[in-house]
């Protein structure tokens, strides 16, 4: 009878023994790492103990002693100050309740910050803590969050720089408005009223507080705001491309390319911008127009072209899309050029301050509904004023000004309508002829009609234009100058002839009557006359009862009759 084994198998006994010598190994192997470790630790400590017997004189507390200089002295007692003043603060009331108010923050019980700071104000309208206290009530409003709250929080900040402008505070306030606006930024294809508003407070805030050190944070802001406003106008205008609307495509990439010079793609946009002027180029040759006029606005469009080409090879050197502005010169057929090496050098220090994508940035604009600001410039001068932007109603009237000029090169530009056409004067003839001296102006004359006694009727005020000959009116009244004519209400319309002008006045100039006065009413009299009292109140009269009326009226004393007499209808 075989001896039976604890292991089910013998490569299963032999699998269990390399297990155990394995883990024996590594035990004996890490005690000896330990041996060897304190072994190397208990080294220096003996060496150091035979170097202080081997050296047993002492060097004296003088020697040891650290004598500090003058200036180490001073501000050792300024901080004694300091901590001994801060101490007596501390025990004051409206700073405890300050502190108590900014734990409350902390600890996001802002209803109860902002009510200990109210009494705080209240209380102690004299403290030194007031200004502080104002600007922590506006801070729990911003930190609170929500439309409701960052509304009443840019309310109390703009309040702040309105009673203390001159406080280091202020810009910090000025920034945190900018900063309100900044936190409810939305996606660039949504409503962009908050980063408008945000970027005007930015701008405030740089032009009002130049030396704060709130300064490069708030460049940076603006750079990101105005990064979201170009990516707005970038997408309109591919909008317009894909519609193939070429004088609104054209108009939003010149807006962007005059009013955001540091937007991330601006290579994009000049390439977009050369394409829209070579679409145009395209319709016109596509069009049964002669020649010399194709050739003329081909060359128009062909050389904005160009111009927006050779922006992206001397200024954006460094960009993405350089290759494709210089493949579509040398399909033109025109030179490439080649920029300067401070041109080279700025365009790559742009390129080189914009952050790169990581998994982070990808998932918050995955998740969270905020705009994409990962590859804003981190270098460069945000401009602090919009010119003015370019409509496509301008692009539309500048594209017919080329049509109509390459159509008829030698004709004289059309005149202006709102300029006043010159009429054939002798002052016109005078300018004409420099030669001739200019004659004098005349003044306006005023010519006086006669009256009606002497054959007219209408008292009338004639004036007369400059150059225009006074001769005296006739007897009859009729005049041959023009000139406004005033009519008095009791006189005819006069029936001359005024040059075709209609006389001012009414056709009916008959005086009106006068209104009549109404008659006296006459007095009322209440007087009752003697003889007439009613019978009914005469003493010693009967009282007759009323009238009843079966047919109409029912009544419990007065019932109808029953029987036959009920049934008859009449």
């Amino acid at each position: 009878m075989s001896e039976r084994s604890f292991f089910p198998s013998l490569k299963a006994g032999v699998v269990a023994g390399l297990t155990v010598a394995s883990l024996l190994a590594f035990s004996a192997a890490a005690v000896a790492q330990a041996t060897d470790s304190s072994q190397a630790a208990a080294a220096p400590a003996s060496q150091s103990q035979d170097v202080t017997l081997t050296n047993p004189t002492k060097s004296s507390k003088k020697e040891n002693k650290v004598v500090p200089s003058k200036d180490t002295k001073q501000q050792m007692r300024k901080e004694k100050k300091l901590d001994a003043q801060t101490a007596d603060d501390a025990k004051l009331p409206d700073r405890q309740l300050y502190d108590k108010a900014l734990d409350a923050t902390k600890k996001g019980h802002f209803d109860v910050a902002r009510l200990t700071l109210q009494t705080l104000l209240n209380t102690y309208p004299d403290s030194q803590y007031q200004m502080k206290a104002k600007l922590a009530i506006a801070d729990s409003w911003y930190r609170e969050g929500g439309t409701a709250a960052l509304t009443q929080a840019e309310s109390e900040y703009k309040d702040f720089i309105t009673f203390f402008p001159n406080a280091p505070e202020a810009a910090e306030a000025q920034m945190r408005v900018g900063d309100i606006y900044f936190r409810q930024l939305d996606k660039p294809d949504r409503d962009y009223s908050k980063a408008v508003h945000a970027q005007e407070e930015y701008r405030l805030m740089l032009q009002q507080f130049p030396e704060s050190t709130l300064v490069p944070q708030a460049k940076q802001r603006l750079r990101e705001v105005q990064e979201v406003l170009a990516t707005r106008e970038s997408d309109i205008a591919s909008y317009y491309a894909s519609r193939e609307n070429w004088p609104a495509t054209i108009a939003r990439y010149q807006t962007v390319v005059d009013t955001y010079p540091l937007f991330s793609h601006m290579d994009d946009v000049l390439v977009g911008l050369g394409d829209s002027y070579e679409a145009e180029a395209r319709f016109i040759r596509n069009m049964k127009l002669p020649e010399d006029a194709k050739a003329r606005l081909e060359k128009i469009y062909d050389e904005r072209a160009a111009d927006a080409y050779r922006k992206v090879v001397l200024e954006h050197s460094a960009s993405a899309h350089v290759e494709d502005a210089r493949d579509r010169l040398a399909a033109m057929n025109l030179p490439i050029p080649n920029p300067t090496p401070e041109q080279a050098a700025a365009s790559a220090a742009l390129e080189n301050s914009r952050r790169q994508y990581a998994l982070k940035d990808r998932a918050k604009l995955l998740i969270l509904r905020q705009p994409d600001v990962v590859m804003a410039a981190r270098d460069g001068e945000p401009p602090l004023a919009d010119p003015k932007p370019t409509l496509a109603p301008q692009i539309t009237k500048q594209l017919t000004q080329d049509f109509n000029s390459a159509m008829n090169p030698g004709a004289a530009p059309a005149p202006d309508a709102a300029k006043p056409v010159t009429t054939d004067t002798p002052t016109a003839a005078a300018s004409e002829s420099p030669s001739t001296p200019a004659a004098p102006a005349v003044p306006l004359q005023l010519q006086e009609v006669p009256a009606a006694a002497t054959g007219s009727t209408s008292s009338a005020v004639m004036t007369n234009v400059p150059g225009a000959t006074t001769a005296p009116a006739a007897a009859s009244g009729s005049s041959n100058s023009m000139g406004i004519e005033i009519v008095s209400p009791s006189a005819k319309p006069a029936s001359s002839d005024n040059g075709g002008l209609k006389a001012v006045g009414p056709t009916n100039t008959t005086a009106i009557p006068a209104i009549e006065k109404p008659a006296v009413a006459p007095d009322q009299v209440n007087d009752v006359p003697a003889g007439s009292q009613p019978a009914a109140q005469a003493a010693g009269a009967k009282k007759t009862n009323p009238s009843f009326d079966k047919s109409e009226e029912s009544s419990s004393k007065h019932k109808k009759k029953k029987g036959l007499s009920k049934l008859n209808p009449f």
